[in-house]
């Protein structure tokens, strides 16, 4: 028998680990500096917690979600998203009782949902997500925004577009869903059955569907803007004032609601082209009824995601992949070896730990002619080759060749790290 991994859950190789650590790696150093904390929950959580939260009539709960029953008959779901288990650990925790009163969180992690795998969409995909927890202030609202296109930059990212809209309280949701629905009153024959059947269960969730008949019908539809209230329209028009003095650029989106039952307020969605037809690689906005319906304080809150994987197909689209650089150290002789063992101990603290510089030191086991271990470099893409052999070590030098251009240079045993510094520099690493 040959096994697979099961069809829409990838195994991550070596090759492609790097760029994952680096999104990683920049993610939460970027996070931390804002000032937020990193919170782990569990993958699996009883399945009310995502019920409760997501809504019953989302495609996630009633199409995507990995629900099954435990030993004890108990309903478990692999988690879809990320936020509805944060509030419940927030609740259970007590966490609203604990200085400071406002909580700010990030996550990095596997969510799971089964859906048809395609460009960017796999049944096992990852997220990095924020949650503000304890304050209602649109300026959160902006500050997120600012953050997240910041951190897009730090990923080399460029040409991503931020759509922004704004849901309202409950009561103007109730106000705009009335209005949706007269308007698709005698449109029902054009849409889809699942369209028809969320017509009568929660006719928000039209505007999710991706059918194109469907979508025709709800480019006339009314727009959820002009159901904003007295107080949600100003907050609305605060968050976008913001942006535009701190010069964010932004698109203002009819009917963007994201496919969550939990989002009030401020609402926004990241797409890039490179994504092509699913394009959102990330989206988030304000959920301050979430707490309070899972039996916590009645505290505003807002977050959102962004996927790993969609970050990278982006990045592979521009061409933008961060690689560390590869140094081999190739060595004649068993005092020569030794002597390279001492430089991959010099070379990793004075490179990588101190300097800051993503490096990655191999050295060759194997031994023999250097030929051939010049030919090994290259079948490990060294940017970089180390030589040592009986000549370096009489004279306490070693060689140094640039595996790009081919040029090499002999020094100084105690100019090593200062010179290969200057080299990767050069390579603009």
């Amino acid at each position: 028998m040959k096994y697979k991994a099961i069809r829409g859950m990838e195994d991550i190789l070596p090759e492609d680990v790097q760029i994952w650590r680096w999104l990683e790696d920049t993610a939460r150093t970027e996070l931390e500096f804002w000032g937020y904390e990193e919170i782990r929950t569990p993958i699996i959580e009883d399945t009310s917690v995502f019920v409760r939260s997501i809504g019953e009539t989302t495609d996630i709960v009633t199409k995507e979600m990995y629900t099954f029953k435990d030993r004890k008959e108990r309903s478990l779901t692999l988690r879809p998203e990320g936020t509805a288990p944060i509030a419940r650990a927030y609740i259970e925790h007590s966490l609203d009782k604990r200085a400071p009163k406002i909580k700010r969180f990030y996550y990095i992690g596997p969510m799971f949902r089964s859906e048809r795998p395609q460009k960017g969409r796999s049944r096992q995909f990852h997220q990095i997500g924020v949650e503000v927890i304890g304050t209602r202030s649109v300026h959160e609202d902006a500050t997120m925004i600012i953050q997240v296109s910041k951190l897009l930059e730090l990923f080399k990212l460029k040409n991503f577009t931020i759509k922004l809209s704004s849901l309202g309280c409950r009561k103007d949701k109730d106000t705009f869903a009335g209005k949706l629905k007269k308007y698709l009153e005698n449109k029902k024959n054009r849409l889809c059955q699942d369209c028809k059947e969320r017509m009568k269960r929660n006719v928000l969730r039209v505007l999710d569907c991706k059918k194109e008949t469907c979508i025709q019908v709800m480019r006339e539809a009314p727009n959820l803007l002009d159901s904003l209230c007295d107080t949600c329209r100003p907050d609305f028009d605060k968050v976008k004032n913001t942006l535009k003095a701190m010069k964010i650029k932004f698109e203002e989106a009819k009917n963007l609601v994201r496919g969550l039952d939990y989002y009030t307020g401020t609402v926004f969605e990241i797409t890039h082209p490179t994504l092509g037809g699913q394009d959102a690689m990330g989206a988030g906005g304000r959920y301050d009824n979430l707490v309070k319906d899972f039996g916590g304080p009645d505290t505003g809150a807002i977050g959102y995601a962004l996927g790993i994987e969609r970050i990278i197909i982006a990045l592979k689209g521009a061409k933008i992949l961060p690689k560390p650089i590869t140094i081999y150290i190739a060595t004649l002789g068993d005092e020569a070896v030794l002597r390279g063992m001492l430089y991959k101990e010099h070379i990793i603290p004075g490179l990588g730990r101190n300097k800051g510089m993503k490096i990655k030191v191999i050295g060759d086991s194997e031994g023999g002619p250097l030929k051939a271990q010049m030919k090994r470099a290259d079948k490990n893409k060294a940017d970089i080759t180390i030589i040592s052999g009986q000549n370096e070590i009489e004279k306490k030098q070693v060689t140094i060749k640039n595996m790009k251009t081919g040029e090499q240079v002999t020094v100084d045993e105690g100019t090593l790290v200062n010179t290969l510094a200057e080299i990767i520099r050069k390579m603009g690493a």
